[in-house]
Parts: C-alpha cells; sequence; structure tokens
C-alpha cells in the first residue's frame, strides 16, 4: 500500500482578493474552486491548480484575518513547484518584476531550482521537471511552456528526525533516498519518496533543532496532502493509522475528495487524499472555479454563507 504523490496544500491568507490575483494574475494559476471552509463558513478555500485541476497541482488558502506568521520549526516551510528547467529564467524575471522576494536559480539536491516568496510571505521553491505529461491552462497569463506543473517537493522543518521519519517510513510508506545540506546552513535536509518518486512525490524533511517553534498566521502552510487513488485505499489507510494506533480524524467526506487528517510527532498536519471524484463533479469543467461551489450539506445556507464573503474578483 504505497501514497503516490503530493495531492494538495493547504496555506493561509489574510487577503484573499489579492491572493486570488497573484495566484491567477502573476502565476497563472487556473482557479479551479471557489468555495468555502467547510469547518468555518465566513472563509473562502480557494483551489488554483493547472489546467485540467489535477491532483497533485493544487495550491489551496484558507482565508483568515490573522497576522503573519513567525518562522520556525514544526512547520511545513517551502513549498515546492515544478516547472520545465528552460523556464526558471523567465521566472526570475517575471517575479522580479511584480516586485517579489526572489533568490538566484541555483542547484539544490541536484536540480535546478529558484527560491521566492508571495505577497504574504509564503515560501516557494521553483523546481527544475522532467518532462512529461501537463495540462496548461488555455486562458493562462504565463506563455504554455512556462506554465507551472503541479506540486512538489514539499520541505517540512521538524527538530528532531526519530519519529517523524518513523512514521514517515514505517506507516507512511515512504523510502529514505538522500540527504543534502539546508541551502540556509540550518541543519541536514533529508528525502523521502512515495510511488514512482521523483519531484512531485517527495517529502523533504529539515531537521532544526536551534530554530524556534513556528506560529500559523498570513503566509503560514496548514498542511499538505498526499496521494491515494480512491475510496478503498483510504479505508485502507485509515485502518492503518488505527493499527498504529495514530489519533486521526477518521474519514472526511470533502466532496471532491475524501480525507483522512492526523499530525506527525514534529507537529505538521498530515492529510490523505483520494484522487477524485475532482473539481468537476458539481460544475461544468469549462466553467469550474468561476462561481461559488458548495457540497450538498452546505447548499441550503447559501444565501446566509454568500452575504458573508466579500468579493473577489
Amino acid at each position: 500500500m504505497d501514497l503516490t504523490g503530493i495531492h494538495h496544500l493547504t496555506a493561509i491568507t489574510a487577503d484573499a482578493p489579492a491572493n486570488n490575483r497573484f495566484y491567477t494574475e502573476t502565476l497563472g494559476l487556473r482557479r479551479v474552486k471557489k468555495t468555502v471552509n467547510q469547518d468555518d463558513t465566513s472563509a473562502y478555500h480557494l483551489f488554483f491548480a493547472d489546467g485540467a485541476g489535477s491532483p497533485g497541482t493544487d495550491l489551496t488558502f484558507f482565508d483568515w484575518p490573522v497576522g503573519r506568521e513567525r518562522r520556525g520549526t514544526n512547520s511545513i516551510s517551502r513549498t515546492g513547484l515544478r516547472v520545465s528547467e528552460s523556464s526558471l529564467d523567465y521566472w526570475a524575471g517575471r517575479l522580479r518584476d511584480n516586485g517579489l522576494t526572489v533568490g538566484d536559480i541555483a542547484t539544490l539536491d541536484t536540480r535546478a531550482s529558484l527560491d521566492f516568496e508571495d505577497q504574504e510571505g509564503q515560501r516557494f521553491r521553483l523546481t527544475a521537471d522532467q518532462p512529461g505529461d501537463s495540462h496548461p491552462w488555455d486562458r493562462s497569463p504565463v506563455p504554455a511552456e512556462h506554465q507551472i506543473r503541479g506540486l512538489g517537493p514539499i520541505t517540512i522543518s521538524v527538530p528532531d528526525l526519530d519519529m517523524t521519519e518513523a512514521v514517515l517510513t514505517r506507516v507512511m510508506n515512504m523510502r529514505k533516498l538522500r540527504d543534502y545540506p539546508s541551502p540556509d546552513g540550518q541543519g541536514q535536509v533529508h528525502v523521502y519518496a512515495m510511488g514512482e518518486g521523483g519531484p512531485s512525490a517527495e517529502l523533504h524533511v529539515a531537521v532544526q533543532p536551534g530554530l524556534p517553534v513556528a506560529r500559523q498566521g498570513a503566509g503560514a502552510v496548514h498542511h499538505v496532502a498526499f496521494r491515494t487513488p480512491d475510496q478503498k485505499t483510504i479505508h485502507d489507510w485509515a485502518a492503518r493509522l488505527n493499527e498504529f494506533r495514530i489519533p486521526s480524524s477518521g474519514e472526511v467526506e470533502r466532496y471532491y475528495f475524501r480525507s483522512l487528517y492526523f499530525r506527525e510527532p514534529g507537529g505538521n498536519l498530515f492529510e490523505i487524499a483520494t484522487d477524485g471524484p475532482g473539481f468537476a463533479v458539481d460544475e461544468p469543467f469549462e466553467t469550474m472555479g468561476e462561481s461559488l461551489s458548495l457540497p450538498p450539506f452546505l447548499e441550503p445556507r447559501r444565501a446566509q454563507i454568500e452575504a458573508g464573503l466579500k468579493p473577489l474578483d
């Protein structure tokens, strides 16, 4: 029983309209779902992805009125985005032209990469990916050949490796591949792979005991989700966590996918999510993400929910 890669990553924004503009206009992603946090319907839950809304490409955001995060360990510290190697120069120029904090193109863990931060300080790394299937968005302001292909690798920070590694390898069946020095000089980074491996299926664990404990806020990552194919396999994962006596949410029906949440020993929130049914389950593929979608159990409250949301566009 194996996870197949990164499914999505959910972060926090304190400014949904600016967040929406940045991820659609600057990063050129498609907004594939405009909905609300199912546990806090006063907050948007926005999903940005490739042109098809493919699993493994979703960057999602909760819209909460909070201050900036305090950086540190016990956190999901850097979000990887995959692009073609020939696109890194394009992105360095585009991001600098938009006034963002951008590093230099460098080789990290054998791959060309480019670090940057969004307008709220969320830390990203563009990573050169091998040619493969991609689903460009034909209405993106970014040319098809330079568009973001998806997520990965994702980096988490923990103060101690042993218990986190035990969960990754013994419970989640990841494979430890290699180590490399953290580019900020704060400890070693350990690489774990899922499924067929590659940057879309890697979790990087930075061991950083010298850092303070992070505090979530705008610009922080709330959780990272890993892919499992279908409802049967998520049943199996729920049973496996129970077998290892790891507390979890139990299965949660998110309508666009089915989920299971738990915390690894370093305190980071993990999710396992099914690949389907996907974002076109409740609206036409051609227009998904353009209007407010609500799962069936929230539909009776649509008028009340819409009245509490600020305009995005």
